[in-house]
Order: C-alpha cells, then sequence, then structure tokens
C-alpha cells in the first residue's frame, strides 16, 4: 500500500516530514518539560494525562499505537506492562477490561473501564504482532488483542452481571459497558475492518458487522450543515449531555473528523463520511483560530473557550485528506504552523496532534 505525504501540496518534503515526526515523537516520549511519558517503573512506564495527573487507558494504548507506528518495541512493551499489571480488571462484571484511570504508580483511581481504551489496546496489540512478531506470556501480542476483543463481545456471556463493549444489536460501541448511549468519537470502523481479518474466527461477521454499522453511524450523528458530531449521543444520533457540559462539539467530539480521515487512508473514499471533513472545513473557515470556542452541533457558538484548541487545529489539518472544501490548503498550512502545545493540557492536544500528523505525513501505517 502505498502511504502519501499530504504536507507536500504546502511545501513540507519527505525529509522535512519524517524530522516533523521525529521531533513531536521525541518531545512526547522523552522532554522532561513538555513531555508527558513517565518512567513509573523500571519495566513498566505511563502516559500521563497532564490535565488530570493520572494514567488512562486512553492514553496507554494512544502511547503503544504510536510506539508501533516508530518501531519503538522497548516502550511498547514497558507501556503495555504497566497496563497489563496495574490496570487490567481481574475480578468482578469488569473483569478482563482495563480500569480507565490509575495514579501514576498504578492506583486505581476507578474500577470499571472506558471502550476507547480496549479498542485501541487491542488494534495497537494486533498491530505490535504483525510487525515484531509474538512472544510468551503478556507479549503474545496477537492473543492478547484477540482475549480483550472477546470481552468486549461476549462480556455478558462470560461473566455474571458483565457487560458487553459493543452493542449486540446494532454493533454500536458503547460510552461505557453500563450505559446505552455511544460516543461518535468511539466508533473506528477502519479498526474494526482489522479485527475481522485478526479477531477470534467466530468474531469476524461480527466486526465486519461493526465497521459498517459504525461508518453509518458516524454519518448520522454529525449535523447534517455543519458536519459538527457531539461528545456523546444516543443509537438515534441525537447529542446527550454529560457531565455538566451544555455544549455539544468538545473534546471527544474532535477526534471524529481525524478518524474519517485515516478511515480514507487505509480503506480509500467513503463518499457520506469524507463529506464530514469537507463541512466542517467550511464551518471553521471563518473562524478565528485563536479564539476556538465549544459549540452546538448546529453551529451556535458559545462562551466556553475550547479546552484543547491545538487538537481542534490538528484535526482540521487532517480533515484536508478527506475534504473537498476550497479551503483545504489553508488547513493544511495552519496545520504545520501550529506547534505541538506546552503547559498542563498538552496530553490531549499533542496525542491528537501526533496521530494527525503521522496520517498527513504518510506515517500512520497498517500492520497485519
Amino acid at each position: 500500500m502505498n502511504y502519501t505525504n499530504y504536507l507536500n501540496e504546502v511545501g513540507i518534503s519527505d525529509k522535512e516530514a519524517k524530522e516533523l515526526v521525529d521531533r513531536a515523537f521525541n518531545t512526547i516520549f522523552f522532554d522532561e518539560e513538555d513531555g508527558f511519558c513517565h518512567k513509573a517503573y523500571d519495566d513498566a512506564w505511563c502516559m500521563i494525562d497532564t490535565g488530570n495527573n493520572d494514567a488512562r487507558t486512553e492514553g496507554m494504548s494512544y502511547g503503544m499505537m504510536m510506539c508501533v507506528q516508530m518501531d519503538r518495541q522497548d516502550i511498547f512493551d514497558k507501556l503495555w506492562t504497566f497496563s497489563d499489571r496495574y490496570m487490567r480488571l481481574k475480578e468482578g462484571k469488569h473483569a478482563g477490561y482495563f480500569a480507565w484511570s490509575v495514579t501514576l504508580k498504578g492506583e486505581h483511581n476507578a474500577e470499571g473501564p472506558a471502550p476507547d481504551g480496549e479498542e485501541y489496546f487491542a488494534m495497537a496489540l494486533f498491530m505490535a504482532g504483525a510487525r515484531w512478531g509474538d512472544g510468551e506470556g503478556i507479549y503474545n501480542y496477537t492473543e492478547q488483542a484477540r482475549d480483550i476483543l472477546r470481552h468486549c463481545v461476549h462480556q455478558h456471556e462470560m461473566i455474571e452481571g458483565g457487560e458487553p463493549m459493543w452493542e449486540p444489536e446494532n454493533k454500536y460501541i458503547r460510552f461505557v459497558p453500563e450505559m446505552k448511549i455511544t460516543d461518535p468519537s468511539y466508533h473506528l470502523p477502519h479498526f474494526y475492518d482489522l479485527f475481522a481479518k485478526k479477531a477470534d474466527e467466530r468474531d469476524r461477521v461480527f466486526w465486519e458487522q461493526a465497521a459498517k454499522a459504525s461508518r453509518e453511524y458516524i454519518v448520522l450523528s454529525a449535523n447534517p450543515d455543519t458536519g459538527l458530531s457531539p461528545e456523546y449521543s444516543e443509537y438515534s444520533g441525537k447529542p446527550v449531555l454529560l457531565f455538566n457540559k451544555p455544549w455539544e462539539y468538545y473534546s471527544d467530539a474532535y477526534r471524529v473528523v481525524e478518524n474519517i480521515a485515516l478511515d480514507h487512508v487505509w480503506f480509500g473514499e467513503h463518499k457520506d463520511e469524507d463529506m464530514i471533513a469537507t463541512k466542517i472545513q467550511n464551518f471553521f473557515s471563518d473562524k478565528d483560530m485563536e479564539d476556538l470556542r465549544a459549540y452546538q452541533i448546529d453551529g451556535t457558538v458559545t462562551d466556553e473557550p475550547a479546552m484543547h484548541p491545538t487538537a481542534i487545529k490538528a484535526v482540521l489539518g487532517a480533515a484536508s485528506i478527506a475534504s473537498k472544501s476550497p479551503h483545504r490548503e489553508k488547513f493544511l498550512k495552519l496545520f504545520t504552523e501550529t506547534p505541538l502545545r506546552k503547559g498542563v493540557r498538552r496530553y490531549y492536544d499533542n496525542c491528537l496532534y501526533f496521530f494527525c500528523l503521522l496520517i498527513l505525513t504518510g506515517n500512520y501505517r497498517m500492520y497485519i
């Protein structure tokens, strides 16, 4: 498969693109001031959510995916060791899942999971097995990934009181196992297409169906005029407000168009999905990029500043891959002018920035 450096369109050579990727990776993992990889133990490291001073399955699985893409098995294994040792739940209705938040020493802040962590863990592990080969025990990456997905689909059959992470009827990923709502940014059809090749054989049709359902749901839940998606939503696509946040297009939601971009790179054009990228770029084309806000998905601007403005700029750049907007080059250029975020909130912004950088430079690849 050929991968494209889309930043060539705005004057970034392949050599310069590689330097950007290497510099960003080294900042995230090794810079003492601006990084957020914590060497908790000699053999077990964790990614810090710098805004909350904890380690989350989101960040741990993101870090593992970054390491697969950058061919850093040494760091990957340290992150996976921390995840397995300190986050994997051993008993109760969530056994086999991972505690979504722990301290930097590995003590649990929560006893329940967040499904976006499990799906990224599984994908990173499958790719690790394909890229580096499987070892033994927890380093038999492929079997570990299959075990995670086994729980995600069959928890209610395996454990008394357990709930699956995917709705059996409509194949939508749940926001948390006990709630029959979803998060559009959790929908990763490009991952599910690969799960359909690598998961337990009995579940491969399920993952094919989940990929189709999620591509349709991404379109269903996005506003037909602005392309904006809500953070959380009903199975009907209607926005749901949680955690006392009265805004619909907010932090989680930024990932939707990043996911569309990667789906486009790996599996080609999906016209209805790609139209979302066009609409989002059109929506933001007249916005002040230095005064980004929280929005309702119909485009209503609120007084609340965006908590993660760098993330918005990053995903708008990635959207150019799938977009047919007349503004696509503007957002590619904006991406090249946007540095990694510094300060307390840098974790989430820079995770999305780095993934978008990998996508845009042709370095977010399938290993399967």
